[in-house]
């Protein structure tokens, strides 16, 4: 595994904090995707937990003004003689991308109940630059 990804500052990101277990306290929502985020070399890669649900049919991934989200619906049933059971929800996390992450070439595959999001990274930019002072 590469480096994990972490934000500069001190304060917790927004997104973040609409993510915490306290989806059961907003009802109208969708739950939260479990999610491990971490750079390698030159890509920042995203793995999410979403066991159960069909990557062409359920699973829906976009970005916009860097932001990436997984919006994934999961529907189950099994039906025996006696018994049946069904599990079904609707899934969202929206997560930061890095201020270098190339938007266009974005990558995903799903593997084993994990969803994996590869986004090449571009050589950073210098955060801050000079400015000349006219007379």
């Amino acid at each position: 595994m590469g480096t994990p990804a972490r934000r500069e500052t001190r304060l917790p990101d927004l997104f973040d904090l609409f993510e915490m277990p306290f989806t059961t306290l907003r009802p109208f929502t969708a739950q939260a995707i479990r999610i491990e985020d971490y750079i390698d070399e030159d890509k920042y890669v995203i793995r999410a937990e979403l066991p159960g649900v069909d990557p062409d049919h359920d699973v829906e991934i976009s970005v916009s003004r860097g932001i990436l989200t997984i919006h994934a619906e999961r529907k189950e049933e099994h039906e025996e003689r006696r018994h049946s059971e069904f599990r079904y929800g609707t899934y969202e996390r929206h997560i930061r991308l890095p201020e270098n992450a190339h938007e266009d070439d974005i990558k995903a595959t799903y593997d084993k109940g994990v969803l994996t999001i590869t986004v090449p990274l571009q050589e950073a930019k210098e955060a801050t630059r000079r400015v000349a002072i006219e007379h």
